[in-house]
């Protein structure tokens, strides 16, 4: 998939810029989610890949499915990745874009994995904490996994923290055996 995340970039940092220049990121990630939605619907998908359809014909479609939420530059941005062929890499794109959002706007992503769903308590001190180890915003993604057992794991950009009760386990089983 590293291809496909190649070749999205420039395209999510095209949109990146355009949409920080009018000063759009809200309304551009908004309507990129719905893009990369719909653009990931199998019905879509067989569409965009019929070669009897025009690519006006493809953009009407997607303009019809969006309804309001694109005009203007995002009709554009679909219509250049309609000509290139490349609007199969909109999940990827919104990926890309999302992420520079968070960038430009001090905010990192922390996905928590637990084994149980977290309280608002717990939720909100674990974003103070992680807010105030990392300086920044923190923008929390739950996941639960019953097979932890208890704890939580948290990774936030490509560190991870492991508090989970397999991974406490694991980590005594190594060093009993170091």
């Amino acid at each position: 998939m590293a291809e496909l995340a190649t070749i999205a970039r420039p395209y999510a940092e095209a949109a990146f810029a355009l949409a920080r220049d009018n000063k759009a990121l809200p309304q551009w990630a908004e309507t990129l989610a719905l893009l990369s939605g719909v653009a990931s619907d199998a019905k879509v998908s067989a569409a965009v890949d019929n070669p009897k359809l025009s690519v006006a014909q493809k953009q009407s479609m997607f303009a019809t499915v969006c309804g309001d939420k694109l005009s203007g530059d995002t009709a554009s941005f679909v219509k250049v990745l309609l000509d290139a062929d490349r609007v199969k890499l909109l999940p990827q794109i919104n990926e890309h874009f999302q992420s520079l959002k968070r960038n430009a706007e001090n905010v990192a992503r922390a996905t928590i994995v637990s084994a149980f769903p977290l309280t608002d308590a717990q939720r909100a001190d674990l974003k103070a904490g992680l807010a105030k180890r990392y300086g920044r915003d923190i923008e929390i993604v739950e996941q639960t996994d019953n097979s932890l057992l208890g704890g939580a794991k948290i990774i936030v950009g490509d560190q991870v923290i492991d508090r989970t009760v397999i991974g406490q386990l694991n980590k005594m089983e190594r060093s009993i055996k170091a």
